[in-house]
């Protein structure tokens, strides 16, 4: 038999336990204290850290405000004086350039005490000439901002470095007083600066009192740096305008995709139809040409034997007989095939109009010619299918953004279509070109005018254009011409 597991007495095991249970709350407790500690020592040292830059940003400050002044007032003068004259654009650019370097420093510097530099507020600009560029630059608030703090850091830099610096003296003088006080000899000093300044215990008495003021110290210094960096924030900081065209950019950007992604999926579906349906259709189609010719009567051949699956002749040589023609199987076959043949023709001549209509659907949802060979070329067959003389100027090795292209081809479309049913006109001459950033297309014929431009076709043609951040205009006086003119942006 197994030996008897010796029995704990429940006195003993009681002690055990809260033997053991004190051990780890006591465990517990010192673990919770070190935590504690570690808190208020990171605490402290961030708060020291704090103060430090907000020193050093005050400080600093002192000279930047000097030297930022005397940049702002000889900027000002030079750039006002040479604006009479062919170097006044140059300069203005010249000026801002260094203008907005020194506000980019400036932006780092309160990074110092914000936590993260401010972020620049300027807007790319755009301009061929200098003039335009002197505009675009001139345009923006944030130029003038930035001139403005320059010129306003004199006074706010000083101030608050001067009283920086002041604070941190006083401070460390009066901690290091039992260091240096005794050099001081003073004895006609007042009460109580008499006791602190020649005694020895004046002189911890004073160490001490700078113990207890240095974090209200250390706050002033603190409150002066962040009401300093917050002015610069107001300032240099990216206000209403750029965030206007931040904005701007984001929905222009959003807008894109969604027209792309619209573009995409309409090009998806024009390949499922003449992929898909379009093929069936066809292959349809030659299985009924095939029941056609099965369902056609023999005729007998110079043996006089039936040939099976040959059309009698007509007396047009090579002409194809007309469903009306095919002749019924001879009665001694005991069939009348002629409603079956009839019955075929029939629903060849509604397969030819269903992959008619269906080929007119696809190429109004995006004609492939559109994505194979691009606008010039599709224009260039809507031309050669319009009843009128259409003459298509441009080049034809230019390719735009699909969704531009796609918008345009409508836009010919829709006025070529105008033209034939509702203008009478005889001619139409379409141009196609690109200037820059600008894709230009206009349609001009030789009808008797007076279109609606609030007509549904044409406010249809607007808003597709206007879709794409372009320009719809029609110019149709009573009498004629009329003329379409479309534009794009096109930065690709």
């Amino acid at each position: 038999m197994a030996a008897a597991r010796p029995r704990r007495r429940p006195g003993v095991a009681a002690a055990w336990s809260r033997g053991r249970t004190g051990v780890g709350v006591a465990a517990r407790a010192r673990t919770g204290v070190g935590v504690a500690a570690r808190a208020r020592t990171g605490t402290i040292d961030a708060m020291l850290l704090r103060t430090a830059r907000a020193l050093a940003y005050l400080a600093t400050g002192v000279v930047a405000g000097v030297l930022g002044f005397a940049w702002a007032i000889a900027a000002t003068v030079v750039v006002t004086l040479t604006s009479i004259t062919h170097l006044g654009g140059p300069v203005f650019l010249g000026a801002s350039w260094v203008t907005r370097r020194w506000a980019d420093a400036e932006r780092r510097r309160a990074g110092w005490v914000l936590g993260t530099p401010i972020t620049s507020p300027y807007v790319p600009g755009r301009g061929r000439t200098v003039v335009e560029r002197v505009r675009a630059v001139a345009a923006q608030p944030a130029t003038w901002r930035d001139l403005v703090w320059l010129i306003l850091l004199f006074p706010i830099g000083l101030a608050g470095g001067v009283a920086a610096i002041v604070t941190t003296v006083v401070e460390a003088g009066i901690l290091t007083a039992p260091l240096w006080a005794w050099a001081v000899p003073n004895p006609h000093a007042p009460e109580p600066m008499r006791f602190l300044m020649t005694t020895v215990a004046g002189r911890f008495v004073l160490a001490l009192l700078g113990v207890l003021l240095l974090p209200a110290a250390a706050w002033l210094v603190r409150a002066l740096g962040r009401l300093q960096a917050r002015t610069a924030h107001a300032l240099l900081a990216p206000g209403l305008h750029r965030h206007l065209v931040d904005e701007t950019a984001r929905l222009t950007e959003t807008r894109r995709r969604v027209v792309d992604a619209q573009a995409a999926e309409l090009r998806r579906i024009e390949r499922d139809l003449h992929d898909g349906a379009q093929a069936r259709i066809v292959a349809a189609g030659m299985t009924l040409a095939l029941a056609a010719r099965k369902l056609r009567p023999r005729v007998p051949d110079a043996a006089g034997e039936a040939a099976p699956g040959l059309a009698p002749m007509t007396a047009d040589v090579g002409r194809r007989p007309a469903t009306a023609d095919v002749a019924v199987v001879p009665a001694s076959e005991g069939v009348d095939l002629a409603p079956a043949a009839a019955d075929v023709a029939l629903a060849r001549r509604q397969l030819d109009e269903a992959l008619t209509e269906l080929r007119r659907l696809v190429r109004g949802i995006h004609p492939p010619i559109l994505t194979d060979r691009g606008l010039h070329a599709a224009v260039t067959a809507l031309a050669g299918d319009s009843p009128l003389t259409v003459g298509v100027q441009g080049d034809p090795g230019d390719r735009y953004p699909a969704a531009v292209e796609s918008a345009a081809y409508f836009v010919v479309a829709e006025g070529l279509a105008n033209a034939a049913k509702h203008a009478g006109a005889g001619r139409c001459t379409v141009a196609l070109g690109r200037s820059g950033d600008i894709v230009r297309v206009t349609l001009t014929d030789d009808g008797h005018g007076g279109a609606d431009p609030a007509g549904s076709g044409l406010d249809g043609l607007r808003r597709r254009v206007e879709a794409l951040d372009g320009t719809f205009t029609v110019t149709s006086p009573s009498g004629g011409p009329t003329v379409l003119h479309a534009e794009f942006p096109c930065a690709s």
